[in-house]
């Protein structure tokens, strides 16, 4: 699940690609709370490093000599995290809770989702040196894993988001958008879910030209990664070259797909605008509620219980 505030009806790009994975990962399973309802968040945060590490395995199947420096690693950048962001978590939960009761506009709606942005943009570029520690530990069969994992990752976008009937994948992607609505508002109501079906199926997602840009990532992942692999770079080298990857990761050199993604974002503002509108005083007591609680979990983690 995601976090319930981000209502992504369908991945812009799908995770997987190298060293961003690698950063994806730590980054969203160190916010906990953008992954688990309320209840788990503790349990899951305090186990993110080994969670983290299992995630990054089955992309890279790390060596019995990689494993103990990928956990420091990890473990360095979660208790940064813990020190660090999560009281900025806090911060950022209250002002969301001032602006849920009231009705929302596509401003406000952009503002909370670049503040998710900005969040894991910071643990992305925080965990830039844990990647350049160990992208130079990898061998080129490593490499070799990582390509077949893309192949396998296309396969399940496709599946999930172009192989099918218009119809069908538009459900596909109501019932996820629902979902994850709920764990924000509570049960929504046949009007709310009329909201939500209605935008999707006028969203200007278009599933071929994200699964063109995840392709180029990947590309660009693998060739990134190559000059670096079986001790090829020092850490000192392995960073700028990490850290320009992630840029051209997070801002594509393909001004078409930057355009597109522009009008996406903008889209899902006001997807999430006209949902939340649409809902009643009590699902948007609940909403706020929900939030407390995030924030409460957040205050225990950070003080390290």
């Amino acid at each position: 699940m995601k976090f319930p505030v981000n209502f992504q009806f369908a991945r812009r790009v799908p995770s997987g690609t190298g060293t961003r994975r690698f950063l994806q990962i730590i980054g969203v399973l160190l916010v906990a709370g953008t992954l688990l309802a309320c209840s788990a968040i503790k349990i899951a945060y305090n186990q993110a490093t080994e969670l983290a590490y299992w995630q990054l395995h089955g992309y890279f199947d790390f060596d019995s000599t990689q494993s103990p420096k990928v956990r420091e690693e990890l473990a360095r950048v979660h208790q940064w995290h813990r020190q660090t962001q999560l009281p900025v978590y806090i911060e950022t939960l209250g002002k969301w809770q001032a602006l849920l009761p009231g009705e929302l506009d596509e401003a406000q709606a952009c503002g909370i989702f670049d503040e998710v942005r900005s969040r894991l943009q910071a643990i992305s570029d925080r965990a830039v040196p844990a990647a350049g520690a160990v992208v130079g530990t990898l061998g080129h069969e490593q490499l070799k894993a990582l390509k077949q994992k893309f192949s396998e990752l296309n396969a399940d976008y496709r599946s999930d988001f172009l192989d099918g009937k218009p119809h069908a994948l538009i459900e596909k992607r109501f019932k996820k958008a629902v979902s994850r609505a709920e764990m924000l508002y509570g049960r929504l109501e046949e009007k709310q879910q009329a909201v939500l079906r209605e935008r999707i199926r006028h969203s200007v997602f278009d599933a071929t030209i994200s699964l063109a840009e995840f392709q180029r990532r990947q590309r660009d992942a693998l060739q990134s990664l190559a000059p670096l692999i079986a001790g090829q770079a020092s850490q000192e080298k392995a960073r700028p070259a990490v850290q320009a990857y992630l840029e051209r990761a997070a801002n594509s050199p393909d001004p078409a797909y930057r355009r597109y993604q522009e009008r996406l974002n903008r889209d899902n503002c006001k997807t999430f605008a006209a949902l939340h509108n649409s809902t009643t005083a009590a699902q948007r007591t609940k909403a706020v509620q929900t939030l407390q609680d995030y924030a409460q979990d957040f205050a225990i983690l950070a003080a390290g219980h």
